[in-house]
C-alpha cells in the first residue's frame, strides 16, 4: 500500500530532506532535494556520483518535507551536525524497523 503522502511527495517543487541508511544502524546519508521521488531514483541507480553510492547508501528510512528551500537547506544543516544517536532516534521515531519507506511508493526494495 502506498504511503499515505505519496501523492503530495511526487509534486514537484515539494522540498524535503531525507535520511538513507545502508541497513539498520548502518551508514547514513542527510540530503535535501525539492523533488524526492527523482532524486530518490537517482541514488538507487547510482546516477550521481558521491558518499552514497560509494557506499551503496539507498533505503529510505527518514523524511521530512518543508514549505520552502530554505527551511529544508536549515533542517539538513542540523541533521548533519547532530550524534549519530539522535539520528538513529528520530529515525526509530516513526520508522524502529529501518523499514524502507520507497518500497511503498513502488521503488523496487533494496
Amino acid at each position: 500500500m502506498p504511503h499515505p503522502i505519496w501523492q503530495r511527495v511526487t509534486e514537484p517543487k515539494q522540498p524535503c530532506v531525507y535520511i538513507l541508511a545502508k541497513r539498520k544502524h548502518g551508514a547514513l546519508y542527510i540530503g535535501v532535494t525539492s523533488n524526492l521521488t527523482k532524486r530518490l531514483y537517482e541514488h538507487r541507480t547510482g546516477a550521481v556520483p558521491g558518499h552514497a553510492k560509494r557506499h551503496s547508501i539507498k533505503c529510505l528510512v527518514h523524511f521530512e518535507q518543508f514549505e520552502d528551500m530554505p527551511s529544508a537547506i536549515a533542517r539538513e544543516k542540523q541533521l548533519k551536525n547532530w550524534h549519530r544517536d539522535w539520528k538513529c532516534n528520530l529515525i526509530e521515531r516513526d520508522n524502529p524497523d529501518w523499514h524502507d519507506i520507497a518500497a511503498d511508493w513502488r521503488f523496487d526494495p533494496v
